[in-house]
C-alpha cells in the first residue's frame, strides 16, 4: 500500500501539469494520469499543487557567534523549516581555530542527533595549514563536497588570498565546490572603528561599515581567482549591484561561478528597516547588510535571468530582547559558564541577543530568522506578483540547490525513484506573517504583518507525514544525514 496524490497539479523546474503521484515507502514510484486507487491511501489534491520539498543550503543552527549562540537548533529549527515547506538543509560546520576539520565535524554531529528533517554539512575552513590541506580530500568520504571561506570578519574567520587560492586548487583537483562570504574584511576593519569614534553607533551605521563597494570588490576577486584555478565557485548571500556585476563578468567569461541571494535581501532595505527608530534596526543586522530598493530590483532580475541560481536564508536568529543581564547575573552567582545549565534553570531564560550591541552596532550579533519564511514570502512576491514562474520558483528553491550541491535526483524534484519529499501546496490559502504564526525560536519576524497567499498544507519527508495543517507529526532522530556527490553541476 502506498500514498496516492490524486488530481493535483505537479510543478517541477521544467513543467506544470495535472497528474497523479504515487509514493511507496520512502520514494516516488509512479507519476501519471488516472492512476488506480486500489489498496492505496488516497489524498485528493484537487485545486492543489504538488511540489518537491524545499532545500535551504545556507543555515547556521546552534552556532556560537558574536558573544552568544543562535537560537534555533536541529530540533526547533527543523520543525520550523518543515512548516515552511523546507525538508532538507545544509548547515555549516566550523573548523575550530587550531583544530582539525574532523574536530568541527564531531561537534556538528553531536548537534544533529535531534534532527527531524534531512540535512547535510558544508565545511567552513578557518585555519588552513599543511595538515588541514591534507585533510580536505578526506571530506569526500564523509559526503561533504563544499568548502566555505570567509573574506570578512578580520581576526575571527577571515582568510587571505593565498589561503583562498590554495583551497580552490585543492578543491578543483577533487571535484569540490568553494563557497565564499565575499566582503573585503580589511576595509571593514578600518571603517568600523572610524564610525564608532565619530559617535555613529546606531544599528543603521552597520550598513556604512560594509558598503556595497567592498562586497563587489571581494566578489570580483573571488570570481577571478576561481577562473584562474578553474574551481567551481558559489558566492553566498549576494546583496547588491556591484556584486552581481562581478558575477556576470565571470559567467560571461566562462568561469565556473554561481551565486545565491537570501530572501531577506529581496524585501528589506536600509532606509525602512535598518534605520528604524531607536534600537529597532538591530533586528535587521546581518552581513552583508540589507541594501536599497534598487538592489532589491536588481536581485529579482538576477533571479529571473539566471545570473543567480539559488535562494536560501543564511538563517541565524538571535533574540531581540535576550538574556544578557540575567545571564551575567547567573554567571556571577553560580560561577557557571555552560549555556545548557543556565537555560535549564527557567524556561523563560534566554541566551544573550541583539541587546549585546546596544550603543555599539559592531557588537550586535549578525543574523536574522528566515528558515520557515523563505518559500512563503518568495512565492507571494515572486509567483503571485508575476516576477518568476512557478517552475522557476521550484528551480530556485528545490532543484538547483540539489543539483549544485550533489543531491539530485535524490532530492529537489518529483520523479520516479526520487525521495518522496512532497509539499501539498494550497495556492489560495492566505496567512499573515509574524511571530504569532511562526514556529522559529525568535521574538520577532522580519516579515511581520505581510499578507501572503499560498503555503503548504501537508509536508512529507521520504513518504513520512511531517506537517498536516497546524499539526506536527515529525520525530527527533528521523532526519537523515545526506551524503553528497562530488563533481556536481555547474549551472
Amino acid at each position: 500500500m502506498g500514498i496516492l496524490f490524486k488530481n493535483g497539479t505537479l510543478i517541477t523546474a521544467t513543467e506544470m501539469k495535472a497528474t497523479d503521484v504515487l509514493i511507496a515507502g520512502e520514494t516516488i514510484e509512479q507519476i501519471g494520469e488516472n492512476l488506480p486507487t486500489a489498496n492505496h491511501e488516497v489524498q485528493d489534491c484537487t485545486g492543489l499543487y504538488l511540489m518537491p520539498g524545499g532545500i535551504d543550503v545556507h543555515t547556521h543552527l546552534d552556532l556560537p557567534f558574536g558573544g552568544t549562540i543562535s537560537n534555533d537548533d536541529f530540533d526547533i529549527g527543523h520543525k520550523a523549516a518543515a512548516f515552511g515547506g523546507t525538508t532538507t538543509h545544509i548547515d555549516f560546520v566550523v573548523q575550530p581555530i587550531g583544530g582539525s576539520l574532523q574536530d568541527g565535524l564531531a561537534t556538528w554531529r553531536a548537534k544533529s542527533t535531534t534532527a527531524q528533517i534531512d540535512y547535510g554539512y558544508h565545511m567552513a575552513i578557518t585555519d588552513l595549514n599543511d595538515a588541514v590541506r591534507a585533510e580536505i580530500p578526506t571530506l569526500l568520504d564523509e559526503g561533504i563536497t563544499s568548502l566555505k571561506l570567509f573574506m570578512a570578519y578580520k581576526n575571527v574567520f577571515q582568510i587571505d588570498d593565498a589561503t583562498l587560492f590554495s583551497t580552490m586548487r585543492i578543491a578543483a583537483d577533487h571535484g569540490m565546490l568553494v563557497m565564499v562570504h565575499a566582503e573585503n574584511g580589511d576595509v571593514e576593519a578600518a571603517l568600523t572603528p572610524a564610525l564608532l569614534a565619530a559617535g555613529k553607533t546606531a544599528p543603521k551605521f552597520h550598513a556604512d561599515s560594509r558598503p556595497p563597494e567592498i562586497e563587489g570588490e571581494a566578489t570580483n576577486r573571488a570570481v577571478v581567482l576561481a577562473g584562474l584555478a578553474q574551481c567551481p565557485l558559489y558566492v553566498v548571500h549576494m546583496t547588491c549591484i556591484p556584486a552581481l556585476e562581478a558575477l556576470r563578468r565571470g559567467r560571461d567569461a566562462g568561469y565556473p561561478v554561481m551565486g545565491e541571494t537570501c530572501c531577506q535581501y529581496c524585501f528589506l532595505s536600509v532606509d525602512e528597516h535598518l534605520a528604524a527608530p531607536g534600537f529597532e534596526g538591530a533586528k535587521y543586522v546581518c552581513s552583508p547588510p540589507i541594501r536599497s530598493a534598487a538592489d532589491q530590483e536588481a536581485l529579482w532580475n538576477a533571479l529571473n535571468d539566471g545570473t543567480l541560481q539559488v535562494v536560501s536564508t543564511d538563517h541565524c536568529d538571535f533574540w531581540y530582547d535576550g538574556g544578557h543581564g540575567p545571564w551575567q547575573e547567573w554567571q556571577e552567582k553560580t560561577g557557571g559558564t555552560n549555556w545548557a545549565d543556565y537555560e535549564k534553570q527557567d524556561p523563560s531564560y534566554r541566551r544573550p541577543g541583539k541587546e549585546l550591541g546596544s550603543g555599539d552596532f559592531s557588537k550586535i550579533p549578525n543574523g536574522m530568522p528566515g528558515l520557515e519564511d523563505r518559500m512563503l514570502v518568495m512565492w507571494e512576491a515572486g509567483v503571485n506578483q508575476g516576477r518568476i514562474s512557478p517552475q522557476r520558483f521550484v528551480e530556485l528553491h528545490c532543484t538547483n540547490p540539489a543539483r549544485v550541491f550533489g543531491m539530485h535526483p535524490q532530492k529537489g524534484t518529483i520523479a520516479v525513484g526520487s525521495d518522496a519529499d512532497i509539499l501539498v501546496w494550497d495556492p489560495n490559502l492566505e496567512m499573515t506573517m509574524g511571530v504569532a504564526t511562526s514556529h522559529m525560536r525568535c521574538d520577532y519576524n522580519v516579515y511581520e504583518g505581510m499578507q501572503i497567499r499560498g503555503k503548504p498544507i501537508r509536508v512529507y519527508q521520504r513518504g513520512n507525514l511531517l506537517v498536516d495543517g497546524e499539526e506536527w507529526h515529525g520525530r527527533n532522530g528521523n532526519g537523515r544525514y545526506i551524503p553528497r556527490k562530488a563533481n556536481a553541476a555547474i549551472l
